[in-house]
């Protein structure tokens, strides 16, 4: 079993990478990215260092791992940071120098696609971030969300324990990039209900495994990065969320159907599901049809895992997934899901 440890932490005034391991967004839409380059000078002091691949649209699978490689090899970075997510990084996977990264440990913050490299990074011994994209919730609107500002700066320079905190309100509906009075204002939000909690009986804590839900079932299907030894996962927190694609009830329960026949399911001490993404762009729901959305999902989660992990402790709408505000959580790190407090505590 590989043993996984936290990497050393970036100070204010340090270098930090900007790659794009999936898609070269930044060069169709530089406003929200711009705005994220920003607010990493301005608000966390840190100096982003961009590379080959990080604006350019349709770079080559070598191109990103090129990328990758010498983010990580430089000692005068102290940080890794993916400018957004994609469809393709799996192609990547590939191609990395395992070895060369194993020695140069740096924390890494991407989240959606970049579950790739969040699962590549937890299998060679380092502890990753799920969250904080430099174009999406560094560029958010108006002002960076206070509860993902105060999270991603724990998470980039503190080491200690940060309790997660329920949204009061949450949004999930974003306005076009490519239109500049999207960013006169914050996206308007709607109120929030709180974590739902099933199971919540007993107190656990364990390493973080997971993702969106989407680009797991991908590795999976494509027998990639995840350990043929299951006891690897044993006491471990299931992360799940999923993305603006927005699967069906019917695809998270089968994806989960095929977890639990691999035998993945039951491993877990506990599974945080992060709040569903119920609007995109392709599919604007009002909120009654976006609620309906949401419960079906809730239910093919309940019955899959009534059926392959029936007392396994649940949370669900914890704020670390496609929908905002974006909690950060530590991939491969310790988090503690205390059911009898209600609390949920991790370790940066």
């Amino acid at each position: 079993m590989t043993m996984i440890s936290y990497p050393p932490k970036p100070l204010p005034g340090d270098r930090v990478a900007v790659i794009s391991p999936s898609a070269g967004l930044p060069a169709l839409f530089p406003r929200p990215y711009e705005l994220g380059l920003e607010r990493l000078r301005k608000d966390y002091g840190l100096e982003p260092v961009e590379y080959p691949a990080t604006r350019k649209v349709g770079s080559t699978p070598q191109e990103r791992a090129d990328d990758i490689h010498a983010a990580f090899a430089d000692p005068g970075i102290k940080a890794v940071m993916a400018s957004i997510g994609g469809d393709d990084q799996i192609t990547v996977l590939p191609l990395l120098d395992r070895e060369l990264i194993r020695a140069n440990p740096k924390p890494f913050f991407g989240m959606s696609d970049n579950t790739n490299l969040l699962m590549f990074l937890y299998n060679t011994g380092i502890v990753g971030f799920h969250g904080a994209t430099v174009m999406c919730e560094l560029g958010r609107p108006g002002a960076m969300h206070p509860q993902t500002a105060d999270s991603l700066r724990a998470a980039l320079f503190t080491s200690g324990e940060y309790e997660l905190k329920p949204a009061e309100s949450w949004s999930d509906i974003n306005g076009d990039w490519a239109d500049p009075a999207t960013f006169d204002a914050e996206p308007e939000m709607r109120p929030a209900d709180g974590w739902t909690w099933v199971n919540a009986d007993r107190a656990v804590e364990g390493r973080t495994w997971g993702g969106c839900l989407e680009i797991v079932g991908w590795l999976l299907m494509a027998d990639r990065e995840i350990s043929r030894d299951l006891s690897a996962y044993d006491g471990g927190v299931l992360l799940l969320e999923t993305s603006e694609d927005m699967p069906s009830a019917d695809e998270v329960f089968r994806t989960l159907r095929n977890m639990g026949e691999r035998g993945l399911l039951r491993r877990f001490a506990a599974l945080l599901m992060g709040r569903a993404r119920t609007w995109s762009f392709e599919r604007p729901n009002s909120p009654e049809q976006g609620a309906r959305y949401a419960a079906a999902q809730r239910e093919a989660v309940l019955r899959a895992m009534g059926i392959y992990a029936p007392n396994t402790p649940i949370v669900f709408d914890v704020d670390f997934g496609h929908t905002d505000p974006q909690l950060v959580i530590p991939y491969g790190g310790i988090v503690r899901v205390d059911g009898l407090a209600r609390r949920i505590t991790v370790t940066y």
